[in-house]
């Protein structure tokens, strides 16, 4: 099949865009030609791998730009005239390319894959400025509620009213989690498939560090929650104190959760990693007696969590969006309460205190990933709704 990719940025700069890539990778290796089509925008530096590019920034243009992007139009309609696609996967589009491209792809039939909460919510996160989940329709409130600053909110609800517009023009969207797509739905947008996301085999072997060790992957964001892992890693050191913590991601909160590590007196204890290459992960991060996504929002899914299992790492999660549907607590990590200090210090102490115990919790959450977490599982599934929407024409 020849199958045309579409997502904002072609660089591996996140979960989202390192899947893109590996997902043409493997559609390349079953024999297909998948063609991925990303913006130009290298957010952090990171340059695009995809094969055709159009005009994207970063710059505070970028607010106008994914409200409307002509270039991205003019990309995709070309990219759909010369290549004649059987079908189109999008993913990310809102951020660069906007609601434009859907006009393009009227007569191509399209799987939108939506992987967070953007085609319900101008911010993507839905949540409010206080941190609390929002439960209210995109509008006037995303004003009046202090989401948006009303220069930024009028072209996104132009925007956001786009994507309503021309979004009769998707064939068939897949949510990456049975509560993305509960969330979707209560917004009138309808997912019809659940998809987990796939990981590949780890490329090293787990072994357990000689001092007990935590980490965390991701962008140092607020709805991380990785100041309430340095609070929780605080209070662990007192019936733990060798144990070590290592933070890999970077982003704007990095000097304030370094400045709140020394003010909790673990400074000296925690390593700030920085951006790690994603093909260095495993290796950097294959020794921690447990991995902890300590999310204070509602985790569309967690690739880094998908990750860890397969590398044979103990979990910690929050109890919070798809991450409580790939973790099951006791068995193949521990969930607690997303915000609850308390909860995850206990949920640390009883992981770092028993080297056996958190070889236990990996080798059930290696042994689970295998079977429900790995890439060919996905990109097998992928394939098979590709040929169901070509074979129609469209519509499934």
């Amino acid at each position: 099949m020849r199958i045309l990719l579409l997502n904002d940025y072609g660089g591996p700069v996140g979960g989202a865009e390192i899947e893109m890539l590996a997902l043409r990778r493997a559609l390349r290796a079953r024999g297909h030609e998948a063609t991925l089509l990303s913006s130009s925008a290298a957010p952090g530096g990171v340059l695009s791998e995809a094969d055709r590019t159009c005009f994207g920034t970063t710059s505070p243009l970028r607010t106008l730009l994914q409200s409307a992007n002509p270039w991205a139009w003019r990309a995709v309609r070309r990219a759909v005239r010369e290549l004649r696609p059987d079908v189109v996967h999008l993913r990310l589009f809102l951020t660069q390319l906007s609601p434009l491209v859907l006009r393009a792809l009227r007569d191509v039939p399209t799987l939108y894959e939506a992987v967070w909460y953007r085609s319900i919510c101008p911010l993507g996160t839905k949540l409010l400025p206080d941190g609390s989940e929002c439960r209210s329709h995109w509008g006037r409130v995303c004003l009046t509620g202090g989401c948006l600053p009303r220069r930024d909110w009028v072209p996104l609800q132009a925007q956001m009213r786009l994507f309503r517009r021309w979004s009769t023009n998707l064939d068939l969207i897949v949510a990456d989690s049975e509560h993305v797509r509960a969330r979707l739905e209560a917004d009138g947008v309808h997912a019809s498939v659940v998809l987990w996301h796939g990981v590949r085999p780890p490329r090293v072997t787990s072994s357990l560090a000689e001092h007990p060790t935590v980490a965390f992957a991701g962008r140092l964001v607020r709805e991380k929650g990785v100041d309430v892992l340095l609070h929780a890693f605080a209070l662990v050191r007192a019936t733990c104190p060798d144990a070590r913590l290592l933070v890999a991601g970077d982003g704007p909160e990095r000097a304030g959760l370094e400045e709140l590590a020394a003010r909790l007196g673990v400074r000296s204890s925690v390593e700030f990693l920085g951006l790690v290459p994603h093909a260095d992960l495993d290796a950097r991060l294959a020794g921690a007696w447990a991995q902890v996504a300590p999310s204070v929002w509602q985790e569309p899914f967690g690739i880094v969590v998908a990750e860890a299992m397969m590398r044979g790492t103990a979990v910690i999660a929050s109890a919070a969006g798809g991450l409580k549907e790939i973790v099951d607590h006791g068995r193949t990590g521990l969930l607690v309460p997303p915000g609850d200090v308390t909860a995850l210090t206990d949920a640390l102490g009883q992981v770092l205190s028993s080297r056996d115990g958190a070889r236990r919790l990996g080798a059930a959450a290696s042994e689970y990933a295998a079977t429900h977490l790995a890439e060919d599982v996905r990109v097998e599934r992928l394939v098979d709704l590709y040929g169901e929407l070509a074979q129609r024409g469209g519509r499934t």
